[in-house]
């Protein structure tokens, strides 16, 4: 009898233990229940380096037709329709976002737009949530600093990276008396954070040859998993 309750309460114990914490807790916290319109309206403008510079962007990533994708942190869908476009119809698009409002945002644009290769999907803050081997391509852009348990989520995308996939991170470049204040408030973490981070969990940087778009706020990484 002891020993039905004592178990499972060290099993408790152990997971609990085991939990990766926070690296920024309450980072999300101002995309609860967000004003989606409005952040459309920010996030896609010509201001704004990543949406100004995104056909050179899709370009670099080197998307063959029939491959599958996860657009993580896919927000209001700036990337979406450009991915699946590159992929074609015998390919497919995973959109994942942890916020429910937007998931719907790129479900009824998509409808609206006639694409029917991309699959909108709710993920953890801990996860993608996307199968073992279905991806080719994770693309993460502008969203890394957005996560909250990143050796986890990173876990995850690795899971799901077919052999020979590709991982693709672009961000803020973040640098002391450089660049902005809102940039050394919000982002948590520059470059070389990043891509310590990135390859202590299992990825490898790709070498410069492989293609990468050069832009001047962001940064863009290629990463493959090691064997």
């Amino acid at each position: 009898m002891r020993l039905t309750i004592v178990i499972p309460a060290l099993l408790i114990l152990l997971g609990c233990a085991q939990r990766e914490p926070s690296v920024a807790p309450h980072i999300n916290d101002p995309l609860r229940s967000p004003d989606v319109a409005a952040l459309a309206d920010r996030w896609e403008r010509e201001q704004r380096e990543v949406y100004r510079e995104r056909e050179r962007i899709l370009a670099a990533l080197d998307i063959r037709p029939g491959q599958t994708i996860a657009d993580v942190g896919a927000g209001t869908g700036l990337f979406t329709a450009g991915l699946a476009r590159a992929t074609g119809p015998s390919g497919k698009v995973y959109a994942v976002d942890i916020v429910p409002e937007f998931v719907e945002h790129i479900r009824q644009r998509m409808a609206a737009a006639g694409v029917d290769n991309v699959e909108a999907r709710l993920c953890k803050e801990d996860s993608v949530e996307l199968p073992a081997d279905s991806i080719d391509l994770a693309f993460v852009c502008d969203t890394y600093h957005h996560f909250e348990y990143p050796r986890s989520t990173l876990a995850s995308i690795r899971r799901a990276l077919r052999p020979g996939g590709v991982l693709v991170v672009i961000d803020f470049e973040r640098i002391e008396g450089q660049s902005s204040a809102w940039t050394l408030e919000h982002v948590r973490a520059g470059r070389e954070t990043t891509q310590a981070e990135i390859e202590a969990a299992g990825f490898e940087l790709a070498p410069a040859g492989a293609g990468s778009a050069r832009l001047e706020e962001n940064y863009f990484l290629r990463f493959k998993a090691r064997d």
